[in-house]
């Protein structure tokens, strides 16, 4: 039975930043281990209510600390590593998330972009489908020969749980395809989930039988399938609409509608609300009349999914990062609440970044306590959007202010607007602070060389003199997404880093050694045991081999995300490939640095960034110290596409007349090729509107094959 975390005599409100994050350290643990008894043991601990309670401050603490929202944190995670107790099965086709929308305008915006992308004038007929979002389990089911072979969640997108055997117990999922000639592979998706009739009859079992009921229908309906006894998943009547698919050898159908006919006919179940829209009134209009009738469905929702229904539409438009380019989840509306500002207190980030905090009075929004919510950088604080636009009619933000905060998302609290007639006479303008709070340093808002304009947000030039953004990094450093070390979390960080134990993050890989040898080990502190220091040094030494991807996000350099960590590694292949491409790309003129710059997806910011990251002495000293603890394993080269142009580099310019610049760069990338925004000599091929100008006479001075639209079309098909 895990130890139960003993409640703070103080509220939220008192605490100061080093409790709150020792105490949201310690929540996290225990509400983590409650899930794994009550979601994959069935066998919980604690009562419903008690656990409901360890919940709520834990959901208290962030919205006071918004910085303890890291993406360890139990409230941000949308996927989430595969269980150990259950065996591994690794996508073939990724189980991406969406992008989401708010408002109605931000749809407007959608179909906008798709236009644009697609070269489309507003009159040609551009049709969507709008579905409702189902509030339960993703689950992807595997049929080969029309028999059912493997059923996984969702997990992390690349590697779910082998449910399989709990699949079968679901009525709404075949053993085998209905109907007439299926493909002979073909992977449906789609969300397992409960209708409240039974979930309340779940519940009235579960509180007969002296268990704790379960908090909502998706908790249920997740819980019930991810049980290592698939009787009980079968005891509880679990439901499935499919909606989507993953790898296919065929596609019967050249639609989205047209798939969700395929699925009925192959004996699925898809949602009947799901409707074919020619605009977006259309698309609005039934998500309003959804979100209407929303209580009187059966079951939760929490939106409307738009998607492009043309399949070919759907390939062309491809994906950004995570999401795809053409589908849409609209949230319905957040919540809102209207309190009172009382401070704004500045949290120091890992990249030296003042994130302002409002600390609010507790108010209640949507049955969580918010305390605190993000004032994103002090323009926002000034009523200045981010192109230097008017925002809340130009209405500045004070402590004493009377405001009206939201939850984007249900989950992330902001300061939406001001009160104004109720600001107290004696209100002054906020001053953002020119120093760093955590050491002193200077705070500036440097200037981005590529549109010349201040960054929004300030920042600490002290680096890792700046204690704040030390630890940051350290925590970074082993993050989900990073090193993703077990045990090694922000409060750990926190106490390791104050006795000087890890400073920096080759220290992590140094600790068993070191601990071996001192004479105050940890096995014999207060809170620690063998078996815990041995669990953590088994963390620790599984990790001394890390992809490249995961190992360039984790040097936290500044305007490198997962996205652009991953493009890295690919272009480089290897950590060496890029420490010396970086190095000599100083030289502003050098071929290197023309190389780096030219990377798709990799501009001018990002690329001075990986610069001044290589120059510093302190990080190439780093750097050799944490390779000699480390293996940083080669990114394998993609899957050869056959194709014309598979590995090889593209440059496309001028004036495009018969694709967007954005969707020649889709087709290049889908056909396997690298794209790049300049010519160098590793160019092999660059593709020429008109118009088209120094890049053009670029490649005839090096020599690099040139070609017109008509001619990349006729080397590599309409593909």
């Amino acid at each position: 039975m895990p130890a139960k975390t003993a409640p703070s005599l103080k509220s939220v409100d008192e605490l100061t930043p080093r409790e709150a994050r020792a105490e949201h350290e310690a929540l996290g643990r225990e509400i983590a281990e409650h899930d794994q008894r009550y979601y994959e043991e069935d066998a919980p601990t604690i009562s419903d209510a008690e656990y409901d309670a360890l919940r709520k401050r834990y959901e208290a603490l962030e919205g006071l600390f918004p910085e303890l929202k890291t993406s360890e944190s139990l409230t941000q995670k949308v996927g989430a590593k595969a269980s150990e107790k259950f065996a591994k099965i690794r996508h073939r086709m990724p189980m991406l998330s969406l992008a989401n929308a708010f408002a109605d305008e931000e749809v407007k915006e959608f179909v906008e972009r798709i236009r644009r992308f697609l070269q489309w004038k507003a009159d040609k007929p551009l049709v969507f489908t709008a579905e409702p979002k189902i509030d339960g389990l993703s689950l992807s089911i595997r049929y080969e020969k029309g028999k059912l072979v493997t059923a996984a969640t969702r997990g992390d997108g690349a590697e779910g749980e082998d449910v399989t055997a709990n699949a079968r117990t679901v009525d709404d999922i075949p053993h085998v395809l209905k109907g007439s000639n299926p493909p002979d592979v073909f992977e449906v998706r789609g969300e397992v989930y409960l209708s409240h009739k039974d979930f309340a009859a779940i519940n009235e079992r579960q509180e007969a039988a002296g268990k704790p009921v379960f908090a909502n229908p998706r908790n249920a309906a997740a819980g019930s399938l991810r049980q290592l006894d698939p009787k009980i998943t079968a005891s509880r009547p679990l439901c499935f609409f499919a909606y989507a698919w993953g790898e296919v050898s065929a596609m019967p159908a050249d639609t989205q509608h047209g798939m969700m006919d395929v699925l009925k006919h192959f004996g699925f179940k898809v949602n009947p609300l799901t409707r074919r829209c020619s605009s977006v009134a259309e698309m609005l209009e039934h998500y309003h009349a959804i979100e209407t009738d929303r209580a009187n469905l059966g079951y939760d929702i929490d939106g409307v999914v738009y998607k492009v229904d043309d399949l070919n539409l759907q390939q062309r438009l491809g994906f950004v990062s995570r999401s795809p380019r053409w589908a849409l989840a609209h949230k319905f509306p957040a919540q809102k609440a209207v309190t009172v500002l009382e401070g704004i207190e500045i949290n120091v980030g890992r990249t030296g970044s003042l994130n302002p905090i409002a600390r609010l009075r507790p108010v209640t929004v949507g049955g969580v306590v918010v305390s605190n919510a993000t004032l994103h950088n002090e323009d926002y604080i000034k009523g200045i959007g981010g192109n230097g636009e008017k925002i809340r009619d130009g209405v500045d933000i004070r402590i004493g202010d009377t405001v009206i905060i939201h939850r984007a998302g249900d989950v992330i609290p902001k300061v939406l607007d001001v009160v104004l007639e109720k600001r107290p006479a004696g209100a002054k303008p906020y001053e953002f602070p020119t120093q760093c709070p955590a050491c002193g340093s200077h705070a500036v808002r440097e200037v981005n060389p590529r549109t010349g304009k201040e960054d929004a947000v300030r920042r600490c030039t002290g680096g890792l003199i700046c204690p704040a953004q030390a630890r940051e990094r350290l925590k970074h450093f082993v993050s989900r997404n990073a090193f993703d070390i077990e045990g090694m979390g922000e409060q750990r960080i926190d106490e390791f880093y104050e006795e000087g134990l890890v400073q920096r993050p080759q220290d992590i890989f140094t600790l068993a050694e070191r601990n071996a040898r001192s004479l105050k080990r940890l096995e014999n502190r207060e809170g620690w045991g063998e078996t815990s220091v041995r669990n953590l040094f088994a963390a620790i030494e599984a990790r001394r081999s890390i992809a490249l991807n995961r190992f360039i996000f984790a040097l936290g350099i500044p305007h490198i995300g997962e996205t652009s960590a991953r493009l890295l590694a690919r272009h480089f292949g290897s950590f060496e490939a890029l420490r010396e491409a970086a190095k000599a790309a100083a030289d502003p003129e050098s071929e290197a640095h023309a190389e780096l710059t030219a990377i798709g997806g990799i501009g001018p910011v990002v690329a001075e960034a990986v610069v001044e990251f290589f120059k510093e002495e302190h990080n190439e000293e780093m750097l050799d110290a944490l390779l000699a603890q480390v293996n940083v394993e080669s990114m394998e080269a993609p899957a050869r596409v056959n194709s014309p142009v598979a590995g090889k580099t593209v440059v496309f310019t001028g004036s495009l007349e018969q694709m967007t610049r954005e969707e020649a760069k889709a087709m290049a990338e889908r056909l396997g090729a690298k794209v790049a925004g300049s010519v160098s000599k590793k160019t092999d091929i660059v593709v020429a509107g008109p118009g088209a100008g120094s890049k053009l006479a670029k490649a005839a001075e090096l020599g690099v094959q040139v070609m017109d639209e008509d001619g990349w079309f006729a080397l590599v098909g309409r593909a």
